[in-house]
């Protein structure tokens, strides 16, 4: 009754160290105690007094004896060789103590050597299945068990636990000789009982599997024994049960029938050929019955290895030896050479210590008359430093994002076949990367990022793993992966100016291209996508929207009209250049387009006015002076610089060589003293020619008219009609009296029509003491009514000053009420600078 109810607790505890196999003591002990602790509270033990206190300390002992055991002890997992695929080999989540969902959760995947065991895991179920069917002969050979090494890699948090998986043979292969004929040379007089050795067969199978048994076809002569060589292979010898006689039968024939253990049991035959012989009395002998010999796995092909010599007491053919192997497998054979007639031993295939350690070798010397001797030579593999270390990886993630820091890239583990201090390895990274390489258990490595990526400084990293072992001499693997370096929109689209200064002529055709602005953005992909827009101004009467327009790709800019430098010489706004990101980045940049002047407009002449209904005449004493000022021609040009700068040119005059016309600033002279020669009237010709390409000019006609007695002219106002001269002939004072007659009359007509139109209107309109008539002017008012390329009607008077016996140009005064700020007559008022130049104010000759 006791061991009934005290075996549930022992098992659950067995079942404790089973299922967590490498977890810490303080776990497994607590464990322990916790399901005592439970049995004793339920009184599961209550009959036998302390036997609860005397049971706990029995269970932690054995706890702690079974320890060492339990932590280093992996998981081993049984399937049979050749399942179908899809057979179920086991579920992890039971095997290794995890809980339903633990490996799903975790990133479970299954790791093995190279990557080829056919397994596939469910990790929701933890099922653990074939991918294909599996081949003990091929995956262990002869080698039994057959135990095949993964592991179970977890990666949050990281842990690997191991399993292996143990392939049990079945009975797929038949037991085959390698030879399908043996001959048997027997002396006649070999006693009943002699033993002679068959070869035997080879079974890739093992265990049960393996070859168990031979028989022979019934034969009066001999019959089967099998014997067991020290490494446990059986082999068959024929006893002779029944005298030879050469005589009377020199050849037998007999069947050899090797059987395996398996059920139903395979076979395999071979053809025994027994020749009868004289007699040979003595047989081989060896010098020693086991050979034993190192050699290096990298000794080149033809090295002796061994020389196994034996001698026979017989003399003549009889004592003639021959050697071979006996009993050598298909390995031995392809791998060793027998001289047949010395006895030597030679390597004819390269060795490999990771594949076979050792070779057990039985020499045969048989001599002519068909006995033999034997002995076994025992070939030890030394391992060398002949394979590099190999790097596998289980888990790579490129690209990488830039400000992403300590981000896992990869799982990768290393291996070395040789042994010993050959296959120690040290793994790193070159040092100047922003990596680290951290080492885990049992050869196993992770690479993270070090601190945050910039994609803008390094958008690829070529990362050089080297693996080197510690054997003579060292040897070195390496492996380069790519990480590529994702973007991230961290950097704002940069103009390639802070301010872009755009020039565009005047009079364009509409949709001109006038420039372009252009950004950069050291990102990548849609975060380096960027689209330009116009922004608006803080200037209300700048209709931008529709004076330019930009291509949002390309940052091209047009001018959607004609523009006019007289109205519009300079503009300035702000492009925005965004990018296609999330969150979208963005900046700005100023462009200042300047309008250039083309010369469009032709000098306007402003004194004297042609469009007057009569002429203005100019009036000259005929005692000037050369170089008398007769008047001056005043014209303007609404273009700018060069296009503005105006020179003036006589073109025709009544009398040539009388008048000269300063080229610079209108002025028209006498060149000469007046003869009575002269005609009274002279009409000149001015031409006014700005500096454009191509040039553009304007022309006037002046009307002098040669007077006596006046020393000034004089241009009567509405209420002044007397004379300041002296007349010293009679026909001067009828001409001044004519003069000052029709001026009256031409003043009273001026003041008539000028009050009918302030009486429509009802307005008054006076300026400095001169009238202001509409209509067809005077000769002393300036009409530059729709001239030129002026679009309203602008009034201006000219007066003249007497005085000195010399014309002086006094003013020239716009009396308009209201001007548009773009005529000149306004700058004239607001800008004496600009007023002189034109030559509006009064000039002393």
């Amino acid at each position: 009754m006791e061991v009934e109810t005290k075996k549930p607790f022992v098992l659950r505890i067995l079942r404790i160290l089973w299922t967590n196999q490498g977890a810490h003591f303080t776990e497994l002990r607590g464990g322990a105690e916790g399901i005592l602790s439970e049995a004793c509270r339920k009184g599961a033990m209550e009959n036998q007094g302390g036997s609860c206190l005397q049971t706990r300390q029995v269970l932690l002992l054995f706890v702690f004896l079974g320890m060492a055991q339990a932590q280093a002890k992996p998981v081993r997992l049984d399937v049979v060789e050749e399942m179908l695929s899809g057979t179920l080999v086991g579920n992890l989540v039971k095997d290794l103590g995890l809980e339903v969902g633990e490996l799903s959760s975790r990133g479970a995947q299954v790791v093995s050597k190279d990557n080829k065991l056919p397994l596939q895991l469910h990790i929701n179920t933890g099922d653990l299945l074939l991918s294909e069917p599996l081949d003990r002969e091929e995956l262990c050979g002869s080698n039994e068990p057959c135990v095949l090494h993964f592991q179970v890699l977890m990666k949050n948090p990281l842990q690997i636990l191991q399993v292996e998986l143990q392939v049990r043979d079945i009975n797929d292969n038949s037991p085959v000789f390698l030879e399908k004929e043996m001959v048997l040379e027997i002396p006649e007089n070999s006693p009943v009982g002699a033993v002679f050795l068959l070869e035997s067969a080879t079974d890739l199978d093992v265990g049960t599997n393996a070859v168990k048994n031979y028989v022979i076809s019934q034969s009066s002569h001999f019959h089967i024994t099998i014997r067991v060589n020290p490494d446990g292979r059986k082999y068959p010898e024929l006893v002779l049960d029944k005298a030879l006689d050469y005589e009377e039968e020199r050849e037998l024939s007999l069947i050899l029938t090797a059987l395996d253990g398996g059920i139903p049991p395979k076979s395999g035959t071979a053809l025994v050929r027994v020749e009868v012989i004289d007699i040979n009395d003595n047989s081989p002998e060896f010098e020693h019955m086991f050979y034993e010999v190192k050699i290096p796995e990298n000794s080149i092909l033809g090295s002796l290895v061994i020389t196994a010599s034996a001698w026979d007491l017989d003399s003549g053919i009889n004592g003639e030896v021959s050697y071979t192997f006996s009993h050598a497998s298909e390995d031995i054979q392809k791998t060793f050479a027998i001289n047949k007639n010395s006895g030597e031993i030679r390597l004819i295939e390269y060795l490999d210590f990771e594949t076979t350690e050792s070779y057990s070798i039985i020499v045969k010397a048989t001599d002519r008359g068909g006995l033999f001797g034997k002995s076994t030579v025992r070939i030890q593999v030394i391992d060398v430093n002949d394979n590099s270390p190999e790097i596998a990886v289980s888990s790579f993630i490129s690209p990488v994002p830039e400000n992403s820091p300590d981000t896992l890239v990869m799982i990768f583990s290393i291996q070395d076949k040789d042994s010993g201090e050959n296959s120690r390895m040290v793994c790193s990274i070159p040092e100047d990367l922003p990596f680290v390489l951290k080492s885990s258990i049992e050869n196993y490595y992770h690479l993270e990022t070090e601190g945050a990526l910039d994609r803008e400084s390094r958008a690829e990293y070529n990362i050089t793993i080297t693996v080197t072992d510690m054997g003579t001499p060292r040897l070195t693997t390496q492996h380069t992966i790519t990480v590529q370096v994702s973007d991230v929109n961290d950097n704002a689209p940069s103009f390639t100016q802070t301010s872009y200064t755009l020039f565009v002529q005047e009079n364009n055709s509409p949709a001109l291209h006038i420039g372009t602005i252009s950004a950069t953005d050291s990102d990548s992909g849609s975060n380096a996508h960027i689209t330009y827009s116009l922004l608006s101004t803080h200037d209300p009467q700048l209709a931008l929207s529709s004076l330019i327009s930009i291509n949002a790709d390309n940052g091209q800019l047009f001018a959607l009209r004609a523009l006019d430098y007289e109205t519009l010489q300079t503009f300035e706004f702000r492009v925005d250049a965004t990018d296609h990101g999330s969150p979208a980045l963005s900046s700005q940049a100023l462009v200042r387009v300047l309008v250039l002047d083309a010369n469009d407009n032709a000098p306007f002449v402003l004194y004297p006015l042609q469009n007057a209904s009569a002429p203005c005449t100019e009036l000259l004493p005929s005692a000037a002076e050369p170089g008398y000022l007769v008047t001056k021609v005043v014209a303007v040009d609404r273009d700018s610089g060069q296009n503005a700068w105006l020179s003036f040119q006589l073109l025709k005059a009544t009398e040539p060589g009388l008048f000269t016309v300063w080229a610079h600033n209108g002025e028209v002279r006498t060149s000469r003293l007046l003869s009575e020669r002269d005609a009274p009237k002279h009409r000149l010709l001015v031409a006014v020619k700005d500096n454009g390409d191509p040039p553009r000019s304007a022309s006037v006609t002046l009307h002098v008219l040669v007077v006596d007695g006046f020393s000034q002219p004089y241009l009567p106002l509405p209420e002044v009609g007397h004379d300041h001269a002296q007349d010293k002939d009679v026909l001067t004072l009828y001409l001044v009296i004519a003069l000052a007659s029709v001026s009256s009359l031409f003043l009273l007509f001026v003041l008539l029509f000028v009050g009918v139109r302030l009486c429509r209107r009802a307005r008054a309109a006076s300026l400095g003491g001169c009238s202001v008539p509409e209509g067809h002017f005077p000769g002393h008012l300036v009409d530059v009514s729709g001239a030129g390329t002026l679009s309203q009607s602008y009034q201006y008077e000219v007066c003249m000053m007497g005085g000195t016996g010399t014309n002086e140009f006094k003013f020239l005064k716009p009396i308009s009420p209201n001007l548009p700020p773009q005529f000149p007559g306004k700058v004239m008022e607001e800008s004496p600078t600009l007023y002189n130049s034109l030559g509006l104010f009064r000039d002393h000759n």
